[in-house]
């Protein structure tokens, strides 16, 4: 049995809490062209004994992989676009907490199949890469993701979790997926999520 995704919904005790503290952060406007719609908080959101839940939910002793922008809030406003779309985590768990109230909430987290290699996610089992035509894994970014993560046709939909406020989505960080659309006019009707990475401890 391999789990590839887990949902909780009503995830945090105190969501409102979670969620005030997130609109009270800043989100600068980034130098450059990120590769994901919005802006990330200026500093991280700490949750006393998240990783633990998390940890117990997969299965396995996780810690926070770095480098990444865990427990960083992201806001994605209306006509707020990045440079990437269906693509990988540099993870070995990633996991999305929404935290837009009921009434704003659109679209969610997709996940994918990449129809010229049949696959739905990265390779990351034995014999996987040469199945796919690749010499190494590493080859999934210049082969795949770059040239064909914004082009409709090279994907199938498979699966969608729709955002629903204090969803936890849990998931394999190698699974083909891409946020949903950016919305809203203000940081209170935006599309606003915290997003979370763990690697094994």
């Amino acid at each position: 049995m391999h789990v590839c995704h887990i949902i909780v919904d009503d995830f945090l005790p105190d969501p409102d809490a979670v969620r005030d503290a997130a609109l009270r952060l800043a989100y600068p406007e980034p130098e450059e062209a990120t590769y994901f719609p919005g802006r990330n908080a200026d500093q991280a959101l700490p949750i006393h004994g998240l990783d633990q839940v998390i940890s117990a939910l997969a299965g396995e002793a996780l810690q926070p992989a770095p480098g990444t922008s865990h427990l960083k809030p992201r806001l994605a406003l209306d006509g707020q676009s990045g440079k990437g779309g269906i693509h990988v985590d540099n993870a070995h768990w990633s996991a999305i907490i929404y935290l837009t109230p009921d009434a704003h909430c659109q679209g969610g987290t997709s996940f994918h199949r990449h129809r010229r290699t049949d696959s739905e996610h990265a390779p990351v089992f034995p014999g996987e890469a040469e199945r796919m035509g690749l010499n190494h894994p590493s080859e999934i970014w210049e082969k795949i993701v770059f040239p064909d993560q914004d082009r409709p046709e090279a994907w199938d939909t498979t699966m969608t979790v729709p955002m629903r406020y204090n969803r936890m989505a849990l998931f394999r960080s190698y699974l083909w997926h891409n946020a949903g659309p950016s919305f809203g006019a203000t940081p209170e009707t935006g599309r606003l999520i915290l997003p979370l990475f763990y690697i094994p401890a």
